[in-house]
C-alpha cells in the first residue's frame, strides 16, 4: 500500500454571488487542483449572497461550507486567503478595495468595473496591496477566454510571426439571447448595475482578447451604439440567458445598448473593426477573431472553439489555403492536461485554466495576467468606443491625455 503524499496548504475562498458566473467558477474552483499541479488546494469556504434561501441551496450544490449575507464577512474573515467577485458590475469597486486593503487576492469579473473612474481605484488598491510586501494580495480580472486552447495558440503564432506584420484586425461577438422583443428585463439591461450592454458585457472580451494576441493596445476608436429593444416586460420566465417574459404587463426601460460597432486604431496604427451585439439570430456564442497580417492570416470562432484555421501565404500558390488545425494536442495550451488527442474541451476548461494560473501565480508570488491594470486598459477602450458614440465624433483617443487628433 502507497501512502498518499503531503497535499500542499489550502487556500481558502469566499465567492461573492452565485449566477451564472458563481457556477462557473464554483466548477473551476473545485476542479484545477485535480488536473493541474498546484502549489496551493482551493477550498471552498464560504459563499456570500443577499437572498439566504437561494444562497443556502446554492452553496449545497456548488460545495462551499458556509454562507452569509454579507459581503463584508469574507473581508473580515481571516481564514479566506482569495475573494472571487461574481456579482454586477456596480458591486465590484467596493467589495475589491475592501478585499485588497484586508490582504486578500481577488479574483474579478470582466469588465472590472462600470466607469474608468472606478477601475481606476481597484487598479490603485491592487497595486498598493502588492507593494506592501513581497508576498501582498495578488489579483485578476476573469477574462477567461483567454485560456482557450485554440487562442492561447494563436497567441503564441502571431508571437512567433506566423502572420508576418499584422496588417488588419477582425472580431465579432454575435448572441441572440436578447433577439425576441418579449425577453424579460434582466440586471443586464440597467445602466446603474451593469454600466452598459453588449459593449461592456461581450464587447469588452474581444477587446482584451485582440490586444493580447497581437501585443499591441488600442489608441484611438470610433463607435456607435444602438437600444434595439427600448422596453422589455418587468416579469418573466428568465431561462439562463433569455427566457419569456410577460407581454401583456408592466415593460421597463432599457437603459444600456444592444448593439456595438466600432472601429479601432492600435498604437502601431494597424486597423480594426468590432462589433458586439445580442440581436444576431442563430449566433448563440459566435465570438470570433481574426488576425490578418503580411506572411498569413489567423482565424477563430468560439462555437468551434477546439479549432484555429491558419492560413500560411508564403505556401506555394497551389497549396495555399486555410489549414484546421485541432487544438487537442498536448503542445497546445492547457490541452496536455486533459484527454487525450481529438477529445475535446468546453467552455467550463477556460475558467478551470483560469483558476489554475491564478494559483500558481499566488504560490509563486507573482503576478497573475489580466491585471487590474490590463482590465482598467480595457475599461477605458470601452469608454472611448461610448464617449465617441455619445457625441458623433470621428475618432476617441483612449488615453486621456491625448487629443483625439493625435491618434490618426
Amino acid at each position: 500500500m502507497t501512502t498518499p503524499s503531503t497535499s500542499p496548504r489550502p487556500l481558502r475562498i469566499g465567492m461573492v454571488g452565485y449566477g451564472f458566473m458563481g457556477a462557473a467558477h464554483s466548477h473551476a474552483w473545485r476542479t484545477a487542483h485535480r488536473f493541474f499541479e498546484l502549489p496551493l488546494t482551493p477550498v471552498l469556504a464560504t459563499l456570500a449572497g443577499r437572498t439566504e434561501a437561494t444562497l443556502v441551496a446554492a452553496a449545497e450544490r456548488y460545495g462551499f461550507a458556509q454562507t452569509t449575507t454579507r459581503w463584508q464577512d469574507l473581508v473580515e474573515d481571516p481564514e479566506i486567503d482569495v475573494i472571487d467577485i461574481c456579482t454586477p458590475g456596480d458591486t465590484h469597486v467596493e467589495i475589491a478595495v475592501a478585499a485588497l486593503a484586508a490582504g486578500k487576492h481577488v479574483l474579478c469579473e470582466k469588465p472590472l468595473a462600470n466607469s474608468v473612474e472606478e477601475s481606476e481605484q481597484m487598479t490603485a488598491a491592487a497595486i498598493a496591496a502588492r507593494e506592501r510586501s513581497p508576498h501582498g494580495a495578488r489579483s485578476m480580472c476573469g477574462f477567461s477566454y483567454r485560456r482557450t486552447p485554440a487562442l492561447a495558440y494563436a497567441r503564441q503564432l502571431v508571437a512567433e510571426g506566423a502572420v508576418g506584420e499584422i496588417r488588419q484586425v477582425r472580431a465579432q461577438y454575435l448572441q441572440d439571447w436578447l433577439s425576441d422583443a418579449d425577453a424579460p428585463m434582466t440586471w443586464r439591461l440597467d445602466r446603474d448595475k451593469a454600466g452598459s450592454g453588449a459593449l461592456g458585457d461581450i464587447g469588452a472580451h474581444i477587446v482584451d482578447l485582440t490586444q493580447w494576441i497581437t501585443g499591441q493596445q488600442i489608441a484611438a476608436v470610433s463607435g456607435t451604439l444602438q437600444t434595439v429593444v427600448p422596453t422589455r416586460p418587468a416579469a418573466g420566465a428568465a431561462q439562463g440567458l433569455g427566457g419569456t417574459g410577460d407581454a401583456s404587463g408592466e415593460r421597463r426601460d432599457v437603459t444600456v445598448d444592444d448593439l456595438a460597432l466600432f472601429t479601432a486604431r492600435f498604437e502601431t496604427g494597424v486597423l480594426g473593426s468590432f462589433e458586439a451585439t445580442r440581436m444576431a439570430q442563430g449566433r448563440k456564442n459566435a465570438m470570433r477573431v481574426e488576425i490578418n497580417g503580411s506572411a498569413g492570416s489567423i482565424a477563430f470562432d468560439f462555437e468551434r472553439m477546439n479549432e484555429l484555421e491558419v492560413y500560411d501565404a508564403t505556401a506555394p500558390a497551389g497549396r495555399q489555403g486555410f489549414t484546421r488545425i485541432l487544438a487537442t494536442e498536448p503542445e497546445h495550451p492547457y490541452a496536455g492536461h486533459w484527454w487525450p488527442t481529438g477529445h475535446g474541451l468546453g467552455y467550463e476548461h477556460t475558467f478551470t485554466h483560469q483558476i489554475a494560473d491564478l494559483v500558481t501565480a499566488i504560490g509563486e508570488g507573482t503576478d497573475p495576467s489580466p491585471s487590474f491594470e490590463e482590465a482598467l486598459q480595457v475599461q477605458r477602450v470601452l469608454a472611448a468606443v461610448e464617449a465617441s458614440a455619445g457625441d458623433g465624433s470621428s475618432w476617441r483617443s483612449t488615453d486621456p491625455g491625448t487629443t483625439p487628433e493625435s491618434t490618426r
